[in-house]
């Protein structure tokens, strides 16, 4: 099976971890284009749902599945996500596709965080992937050079403005022994807006595009 039809095929499995009806909130990425694909089957069970990024915004609206703010709904039951890496207590690094601030926002409204990714993403020590830093882009400069303190080499991603209007930094060079710890400082540094360590809030159970299946991990 090639990485694409793995990525479906864990999308596509999600729906079996969702109850249906009230509002889903909704990622962005590769991943989670066929997951809103797999939603677009049930949309009659759902109410709508709360999108990441506008990208995500257009593909669930062309499927006459309605957007809301977060704002107007509270808290979610369910937030379905894809990850660029993620460990076996769950604890993730996001932001390839630049939507991490959204995506932190509704992973910490929702009482249950989905992840769904190819077995590829799962390893033993984030931080191969570079961890991308989001940043209020006069600060970009300061950030970067506080980045470096602590070790890391981060690197403008150029051409690059998130829908909130920032900037993001990519740090590579890390292996992130202490993900809680690393999230929490780098949120410190003054003018980063979020970073793409989702630690505090990891997933609740992930799914993994395999050979052999779906695989599920729920370390809870």
């Amino acid at each position: 099976m090639t990485a694409d039809e793995l990525k479906k095929q864990a999308a596509y499995s999600a729906l079996d971890h969702i109850t249906t009806g009230g509002i889903i909130g909704v990622g962005t990425g590769s991943t989670v284009n066929h997951f809103i694909d797999a939603l677009a089957t049930i949309k009659g069970k759902i109410d709508g749902a709360v999108s990441s990024s506008i990208v995500s915004t257009k593909r669930l609206e062309a499927h006459g599945i309605e957007v809301f703010e977060l704002n107007e709904v509270g808290t979610i039951q369910s937030y379905v996500d894809g990850a660029d890496e993620a460990n076996h207590y769950l604890q993730l690094i996001k932001g390839g596709g630049g939507a991490l601030t959204r995506e932190k926002i509704i992973a910490a409204a929702s009482e249950k965080f989905i992840c769904i990714a190819d077995e590829s993403k799962l390893i033993h020590v984030l931080g191969k992937f570079p961890l991308p830093v989001e940043v209020v882009p006069m600060s970009r400069s300061y950030v970067a050079r506080e980045i470096v303190k602590l070790g890391g080499q981060p690197i403008y991603r150029e051409g690059f403005v998130t829908d909130n209007s920032n900037v993001i930094l990519d740090v590579h060079g890390w292996d992130i022994m202490e993900p809680i710890s690393l999230e929490k400082t780098l949120n410190n540094i003054v003018g980063v807006v979020t970073n793409g360590l989702f630690a505090m809030r990891p997933a609740d159970v992930l799914l993994l595009g395999s050979e052999d299946g779906t695989k599920v991990i729920n370390p809870k």
